[in-house]
């Protein structure tokens, strides 16, 4: 199960649930649920966790530690403001939106922190026809986890992102082995994973919002927005390595585009 359209995976509270063992690898794992009327309680587990309001607005109580995240109207209006639950943390979770919990097995317990919107860096990637947004507010070099990283990227309507194809599956050299998943909002767009060496997959999905991509290997990309739809996607990645890091190697056919932004 590659493509998990949305509203196909609920549990419960959670609108989303994506563990390693419905994915079928080791430490990546998200959810999403929407809050009103009643708070959500739960326990993190072996997992750590980030609080990330993708619309709407917050409170977190963790190990005794109460967070207001004042959130965002929606993933196209800006930044937001996060918080990070440790692993075998207690968790309270109560407010109005849509919130996400992208999640990572992990080893070494942190402390609860808060993550300000003003702090979290954001750039332009790209160029031409694949310039895009992406916010690193829990890349390896902005924000510290045991193995859990995530970022935001806005593709404009026509535009592609994730591109040049590129991946992260091999050990040593220039990458880190990773798991990935794609959530996306807006749209519609379309999401493409293949091939490499010794790595078969083949996905071309639509994708629009609460849809699901899981990249276990293979190159991803592009992520293409429709002309007239912005596209947003939550990339969430961890893996074995000891030390957190997004490395990866372009798809050799293709790795000229990356080079071309330069000159």
């Amino acid at each position: 199960m590659t493509h998990i359209p949305a509203g196909s995976a609920p549990s419960g509270r959670w609108r989303l649930e994506i563990t390693p063992e419905l994915a079928g690898w080791v430490y990546t794992g998200l959810r999403v649920v929407e809050l009103g009327d009643e708070p959500v309680e739960f326990a993190t587990g072996p997992e750590e966790m980030l609080v990330v309001p993708l619309a709407g607005a917050c409170e977190v109580v963790a190990d005794g530690v109460r967070l207001e995240l004042a959130g965002r109207r929606s993933v196209f209006e800006g930044v937001t403001d996060f918080a990070y639950l440790p692993i075998e943390a207690s968790v309270r979770l109560a407010g109005e939106g849509r919130i996400a919990l992208p999640a990572a097995r992990a080893t070494r317990r942190l402390p609860v922190r808060y993550g300000p919107a003003d702090g979290v860096p954001v750039e332009t990637r790209g160029g031409g026809a694949a310039t895009r947004r992406v916010n690193n507010f829990c890349a390896p070099e902005a924000f510290e986890c045991d193995r859990l990283m995530a970022v935001e990227v806005i593709t404009p309507g026509g535009n592609w992102s994730s591109y040049p194809p590129h991946k992260h599956d091999t050990p040593g050299g220039h990458e880190a082995v990773l798991e990935e998943i794609y959530y996306f909002e807006g749209g519609p767009g379309y999401q493409r994973v293949y091939s490499s060496p010794g790595n078969p997959i083949d996905v071309l999905a639509q994708v629009g919002s609460g849809d699901v991509v899981l990249v276990p290997y293979g190159y991803h990309g592009p992520s293409m927005a429709s002309p007239g739809y912005d596209l947003y996607y939550l990339n969430v990645l961890a893996g074995p390595g000891e030390q957190r890091s997004m490395a990866f190697s372009d798809d050799p056919r293709h790795a000229w585009i990356r080079e071309s932004w330069n000159r």
